[in-house]
């Protein structure tokens, strides 16, 4: 689940769209990839912030948040047992790198795998926001996508 993305599907539903409401491809496309995610589970907004501010008397964007964090934990759990553990868990991105009550609602249950975070490392988007207990480290990278993409850029351009 992402902003406007729906995240994972079951195929079937493109069969549904297309053969029960109408949808083209390309109209199943644009509501998938447009007007899903924390958009289409809100119905009000893709902005984290927004829907946390007014999660309390929507329930709409609490179930937005729900999910995302849900979905967030699911893929976390998977990877680490392809894996085989985990050395550190790193939260990037504008979710990831700004928004505290997500990270600890993302972590929660996530103790099997060795994670345990400070709050108030937490609140205060430390670079480390492990607790001193925790055995998987778990960290705050802050990212500046416009310098990478302008890195590659510069070195296809050089080759």
């Amino acid at each position: 689940v992402m902003g406007t993305r729906c995240g994972d599907i079951d195929a079937g539903l493109v069969t549904y769209f297309c053969e029960n409401k109408g949808y083209s491809a390309s109209q199943f496309v644009a509501l998938a990839n447009q007007k899903s995610g924390l958009l289409g589970l809100s119905r009000r907004t893709s902005d984290m912030q927004d829907l946390l501010e007014h999660e309390g008397e929507d329930s709409n964007a609490g179930l937005a948040i729900e999910v995302f964090c849900y979905s967030a934990r699911k893929f976390i759990g998977a990877l680490s047992s392809v894996l085989g553990g985990l050395d550190a868990l790193i939260f990037t991105g504008g979710i990831g790198e700004n928004s505290a009550p997500v990270r600890a609602r993302i972590c929660q249950g996530l103790q099997y795998l060795g994670i345990a975070i400070d709050s108030g490392k937490n609140e205060a988007s430390n670079f480390d926001i492990s607790a001193d207990r925790s055995a998987t480290k778990t960290l705050v990278l802050k990212t500046n996508e416009e310098l990478m993409i302008a890195l590659h850029c510069r070195a296809l351009s050089t080759d």
